[in-house]
């Protein structure tokens, strides 16, 4: 999307290289380097750090005083009025499938059996959970459920933490309807049911071998047990005004649903003929913010007045949903601002140049621009939206099934080596009770070892496809 209007605009990926290509590069490494060290050193705010970067970008870029603000709020915008709204409904279902109960019965189902299955089985309930929810969010709720399976099985930490991690994690880089992979898709605009379709196929296997198989390898190397986590868990009483719990096939129907109709949607496109008369009815449930409003209003009788919630009860926990994701939304709306600063300075058709003229694919460009912003910023979303948009020249005229593997390559970048300039690392270190040290070993080895299987897996489909 915002490739083709760089290109009609004036920018030629093929034009020898010019004063300016080199002037919009040092420019962009020096923005990066400006918000780096505001947001790590000066602990400024993502949301300001990311402003005053891009507002330096473009006047630094010679984009101009009067066009640079119009640029930076057309990139917010543009990001914002679509993922916006799906952050919004994707944040409603999460906060009634916690209240309701519904995430703890999924977890008290799952976790029935031998305890040489439970890595297997904390792995499917991250993923099952992580499809509606934020990282951050899923994070804090699994948490505390992993505690208590450690001390009630005895195991060690890393063998369940591991699995839960990865499972979040990796849902959280690939798979729509989060948004890292919902900006890159809006930048690239790819389609959310191919991408969503393609993202699941990679994430099973990154998966595997990022949570269960590499948690054998941390627990050895981090042996950490129960009593080396500064959490502590009790039995919860519920939600008092909560009269039961809705059953495991209900909450499991509840949050794949906007997953099933997505990938309708999906199907539609690939195998149907527009000419069909269901054709437009699976265009409309299928579209990510109409599948995310059915999902929303079915867990509004599933895990609301199914379970004994009142209306007003569910009114206000709809509205407290909002409160923690104000943050993101921000934080997001301004990465989308910075990639469009970048890009109306000529940064994506630079770097599209080089790209060119070393012959590398927008997939491995895309993976390592992605990489290179994490390591910077520590953040998977800006990572996400600022690579899409240096890429987006070189994703125009490509066809749907390429953009949806050059947005999980981009993905899988964008989770590369989380460390101390990630919340997430300090999350996870303060919940286990970790070292840095230690986290380094556990967390931040599992988000490298998702990044590079992530990587191959999409390079496999590519030659596939």
């Amino acid at each position: 999307m915002f490739g083709a209007e760089v290109l009609a605009a004036g920018g030629d990926v093929n034009a020898p290289w010019s004063g300016h290509d080199t002037r919009v590069l040092v420019v962009a490494a020096i923005g990066i380097g400006v918000i780096v060290a505001l947001i790590v050193w000066a602990k400024v705010h993502a949301f300001l750090a990311l402003t005053i970067g891009a507002l330096f970008v473009g006047l630094a870029s010679g984009v101009g005083a009067g066009a640079v603000t119009k640029s930076y709020e057309t990139g917010v915008g543009s990001v914002l009025g679509y993922v916006g709204v799906l952050i919004a409904l994707g944040a409603m279902v999460g906060k009634l499938l916690a209240d309701s109960g519904g995430a703890n019965q999924v977890v008290d189902t799952l976790l029935r059996g031998r305890p040489s299955r439970l890595p297997w089985k904390m792995a499917l309930i991250a993923g099952i959970i992580g499809i509606p929810m934020f990282f951050e969010i899923g994070l804090v709720l699994l948490i505390p459920v992993v505690v208590l399976a450690v001390r009630r099985s005895g195991v060690k930490a890393m063998l369940l933490g591991i699995p839960a991690l990865a499972g979040l994690s990796v849902l959280h880089g690939f798979v729509p309807p989060h948004p890292g992979p919902l900006a890159a898709i809006g930048v690239l605009g790819g389609n959310v049911g191919i991408t969503l379709a393609l993202g699941l196929v990679v994430a099973v296997p990154t998966v595997i071998v990022a949570g269960p198989l590499f948690g054998k390898l941390a627990a050895r190397w981090v042996p950490i047990g129960a009593s080396g986590t500064a959490l502590e868990v009790g039995e919860s009483s519920g939600d008092t005004e909560r009269k039961k719990t809705p059953t495991f096939a209900v909450t499991l129907i509840t949050v794949l649903a906007p997953v099933v109709l997505m990938l309708l949607k999906a199907a539609a496109d690939v195998w149907m003929s527009k000419d069909n008369a269901i054709y437009p009815v699976l265009q409309f449930i299928g579209d990510p913010v109409t599948a995310l409003l059915i999902a929303v209003l079915l867990a509004m009788f599933t895990f609301g007045t199914a379970v004994g919630f009142g209306v007003p009860a569910l009114s206000k926990k709809i509205g407290a949903s909002l409160l923690p994701i104000s943050g993101v939304m921000l934080i997001v709306g301004a990465g989308g601002g910075f990639k469009q600063v970048l890009v109306d300075g000529g940064t994506g058709i630079a770097i599209a140049k080089i790209a060119i003229a070393a012959n590398l694919s927008a997939l491995l460009l895309g993976w390592i621009v992605a990489v290179l912003i994490r390591l910077a910023t520590g953040s998977a979303t800006v990572a996400t939206v600022t690579a899409a948009g240096i890429v987006a020249p070189l994703a125009t005229g490509e066809n749907p099934t390429h953009i949806a593997l050059i947005v999980l390559a981009i993905g899988a970048g964008s989770l590369f080596f989380s460390h101390v300039n990630d919340a997430g690392f300090w999350l996870v270190k303060e919940y286990f009770g970790m070292t840095v040290g230690e986290t380094f070993k556990t967390w931040s080895l599992m988000e490298t070892v998702i990044s590079v299987m992530g990587l191959l897996m999409t390079l496999l489909l590519a030659a596939i496809l």
